[in-house]
């Protein structure tokens, strides 16, 4: 007999999904049997790459550019994605970036441009979500929940990062965004919830693990002894995304291996 899939018939948007994190989450919950819409904002044949390997195992889904940044482009892709599958049920916030600098040193554009994408991204998208979520109520046979929003943080909402003060910042505002809405919206049956990634294999962080060195280096941060792997976020996403958590509202789930467990004292207990 079939297991039922988690997101059977549940339209998914996932934001910067053209490759990394975003890409895997969106297969993750195509496997689920969600329809999903890859956003990209600047890279169509990628995001094509996703949608075939989708679509190749059985999926469904649809491209769509939209820098989350711009009002007008944000609200044109729940239009579009309305129009092409009648609603939306899942909304995952991935698109992110970092623009590093020394705090003394970095520009008003580089913090403006991180807080861009990374808060005013998820504030724009979600607020776009949470009005087709309320349109629609809960449809009981598709989930118990009116709508879902999974917000991609970071652990560094919580630890401080030298030299990436924008990233933190928009990160430590990602948390605080979440939980507010997740607390304004529970009596409408909208749960509000984000991951928080430790270190993960995309090419964001690609100079922290291409060498050995640099690996090894990093794995003294992870008492797990491993990096993460874009699979690792997809399994916490359906979750979140899923039935099984329709009781968790405004929590960040850390997929960490054990990042925040101050891995400096593990000799010095």
């Amino acid at each position: 007999m079939e297991t039922t899939r988690k997101l059977k018939d549940q339209i998914a948007i996932v934001t910067g999904a053209s490759s990394g994190i975003g890409a895997g989450v969106a297969k993750a919950l195509a496997a689920e049997g969600a329809k999903v819409v890859i956003n990209y904002s600047s890279s169509p044949d990628k995001a094509e790459k996703v949608l075939e390997e989708i679509k190749a195992t059985g999926g469904n889904g649809l491209t769509i550019k939209a820098d989350v940044s711009n009002e007008k482009e944000v609200v044109e892709m729940f239009q579009q994605t309305i129009s092409h599958f009648g609603t939306v049920d899942i909304l995952v916030n991935n698109a992110g970036l970092q623009k590093d600098a020394k705090f003394h040193e970095m520009t008003l554009e580089q913090w403006n441009y991180v807080l861009g994408i990374n808060l005013t991204g998820q504030f724009l998208c979600s607020r776009e979500a949470i009005k087709e979520f309320l349109r629609r109520g809960v449809v009981p046979q598709r989930s118990k929940a009116a709508g879902k929003i999974v917000c991609m943080s970071s652990v560094h909402e919580v630890i401080p990062w030298a030299g990436h003060a924008n990233y933190s910042a928009s990160k430590g505002g990602v948390m605080m965004l979440m939980k507010t809405i997740a607390q304004e919206y529970a009596p409408m049956k909208i749960r509000v919830n984000s991951i928080g990634p430790g270190a993960i294999r995309t090419p964001i962080n690609h100079a922290a693990w291409q060498t050995p060195d640099a690996y090894n280096q990093l794995l003294k941060l992870i008492p797990a002894k491993r990096i993460g792997e874009a699979d690792d976020i997809g399994g916490a996403a359906v979750w979140l995304a899923s039935d099984d958590s329709d009781y968790v509202n405004g929590i960040t789930l850390f997929v960490d291996g054990g990042m925040l467990l101050y891995p400096g004292f593990e000799d010095n207990g």
